[in-house]
């Protein structure tokens, strides 16, 4: 994971971060049924996916609906978060699902299904 452990914990501390976690660890949310999710305006929502993003805990993914538009859903890329406490603080150690081109692969195949 990028990034200082304290401002993870940080992220981790707040409720709509980890609602979001929560909403898209089994399958891709859009911004709009996250919003509902959280209940919260979508600014919100962005702020927290960016934010996510940056720390590598979540991912996002092109889609296209049947008009032709484009529009972007999130998912989860973290199966775990771990926190030990040392003599100099938090250590904090985040458990990814595997390789990102791997879980793409299984992701494109059940798409098919």
């Amino acid at each position: 994971m990028a990034g200082d452990d304290d401002a993870l914990v940080e992220l981790l501390g707040d409720d709509y971060a980890r609602t979001i976690l929560r909403e898209t660890y089994a399958e891709t949310q859009s911004v709009e049924s996250l919003s509902e999710a959280c209940d919260a305006d979508s600014s919100t929502v962005y702020r927290r996916v960016q934010r996510l993003q940056n720390a590598g805990l979540l991912e996002d993914e092109q889609q296209l609906d049947p008009d032709g538009h484009h529009y972007k859903t999130y998912r989860a890329c973290v199966r775990a978060v771990h926190l030990e406490l040392t003599a100099d603080g938090f250590d904090v150690t985040v458990d990814e699902p595997g390789s990102a081109a791997s879980d793409r692969f299984t992701r494109l195949y059940e798409g098919f299904k």
